[in-house]
């Protein structure tokens, strides 16, 4: 029996994180731009793998697992699949499947568990060990993502614009943004595409400025509003561990355990990205 790599991909609408295991077990790490079918066509996902991705395959793939934004099924999963096999000829079949059910397994491993995504965008499922059982539907961007990266950014950007940002803050932003207006923004929250991957590209202000209590109390407020929104909506939430992935949850884990135990929610695993779990899972 001839053994072959595996490929596995955790993707945003920023960024795809990607592991291949070979046969003899080396994991082989690397990253490409976000793949999100949402917005992207096959057409378009094509070149970002040939250029990012496909030259870090060695040898024959005998499968791949891409957990991914906007893969809600398999109707709106189309788009990667074509491209990944028109892009990776030898996989011998190809999984596609939610970020969702990627972060649930890779948090919860094959426990039950409540699983959250908090990145550019924001989700939220109940996992029992095997399947998402019941998520609150995420809205996207302009209806929902509550406490994710775009949010947050948009919030920020929004109190810039309406003058309710102290004003030291006020004075910060417009001397690290001097391009920013309201017709400038308007463009790009209406004209231009991934208005997602924009308002995120904020945090790095947020980050830098995370002292500061307004921002302290725009991050508090972000989560708070994300764990009434979905976290407590599901049953029995308190009796489970409620896990997190993604950059925004990483980085402000602190603030994010103090709002949990608030809301008598029990902090399970808060990790940047659920790729250590998934290759734990299919090893």
């Amino acid at each position: 029996m001839t053994f072959k790599s595996t490929l596995i991909a955790d993707s945003g609408s920023t960024k795809t994180d990607w592991v291949l295991l070979t046969p003899n077990a080396e994991m082989h790490q690397f990253s490409s731009a976000g793949i999100n079918p949402f917005y992207q066509t096959a057409e378009e996902i094509i070149p970002v793998l040939q250029e990012q991705v496909v030259p870090y395959i060695q040898g024959d793939i005998s499968g791949i697992h891409f957990f991914g934004a906007g893969c809600a099924d398999e109707k709106s999963s189309r788009p990667v699949y074509d491209a990944l096999l028109h892009c990776v000829k030898s996989a011998g079949f190809v999984e596609i499947a939610s970020d969702m059910l990627g972060a649930a397994k890779g948090l919860c491993g094959r426990e039950a568990g409540l699983a959250c995504i908090l990145g550019t965008g924001a989700n939220n499922a109940f996992y029992d060990g095997e399947k998402i059982v019941k998520s609150i539907g995420s809205l996207g961007f302009w209806l929902g993502d509550e406490g994710s990266g775009s949010y947050l950014g948009k919030t920020l950007v929004v109190q810039y614009l309406q003058n309710d940002l102290p004003t030291d803050l006020h004075e910060k932003f417009a001397a690290a943004y001097p391009e920013i207006n309201r017709l400038t923004v308007l463009d790009h929250a209406y004209k231009q595409p991934y208005p997602n991957r924009y308002f995120a590209g904020f945090s790095r202000f947020i980050a830098e400025n995370r002292q500061h209590e307004h921002i302290q109390n725009l991050v508090s407020d972000a989560f708070g509003l994300f764990i009434k929104k979905y976290v407590l909506k599901h049953q029995d939430a308190e009796k489970y561990p409620v896990h997190f992935t993604g950059s925004i949850a990483y980085h402000y884990q602190d603030t994010l355990r103090t709002v949990l135990k608030n809301q008598g929610l029990t902090a399970g695993n808060i990790l940047k990205s659920p790729l250590e779990g998934l290759v734990r899972y299919y090893s």
